[in-house]
């Protein structure tokens, strides 16, 4: 389904599945590397593959990590270390960013957008705020749910 609404179970929080509404029309995805596309144990999240070839095909991505600093190639030859050609390639079209001190410096917040990231600072969350867009992070915890990446694909196509 594009656009309209979808309810999607992206996370659980103390054994409750936390539930978020994604307007799933054209939107600027925002993704961090590590907790998100890897683990902590530096593998990669389980379904990457699958994740990043809906994104790259339906959204406009952005890397939003400190691994790329207005340069694409950076988190491209680390990713390489670590993804199959195929989870590679589909990164390869991940468009970069330029920041210095906050994430939310490469955030355009006059288009719509989802940031996925494990952790955001409390000044990048206020950021956000000011701009009553919370919501719009989606707090991956691999940890917690190793299929978190499949869980919001699945759900995506089902509708």
């Amino acid at each position: 389904m594009i656009g309209g609404r979808l309810s999607l179970s992206l996370f659980r929080v103390k054994g409750k599945n936390i539930r978020r509404e994604l307007k799933l029309d054209h939107v600027n995805i925002y993704l961090d590397i590590d907790g998100v596309l890897l683990t902590k144990e530096k593998l990669p999240a389980n379904y990457v593959s699958e994740f990043l070839t809906y994104l790259v095909n339906n959204h406009s991505v952005y890397w939003l990590t400190t691994h790329c600093k207005g340069d694409s190639t950076t988190p491209i030859i680390y990713l390489s270390q670590y993804f199959d050609k195929k989870s590679l390639d589909l990164a390869k079209q991940i468009k970069p960013t330029s920041w210095r001190t906050a994430k939310t410096e490469a955030i355009d917040f006059n288009h719509q957008f989802r940031w996925f990231d494990d952790y955001l600072f409390d000044f990048e969350k206020r950021e956000l705020m000011r701009h009553d867009l919370l919501e719009n992070w989606i707090r991956v915890d691999l940890d917690e749910n190793p299929d978190q990446l499949l869980l919001f694909f699945s759900q995506i196509h089902k509708e």
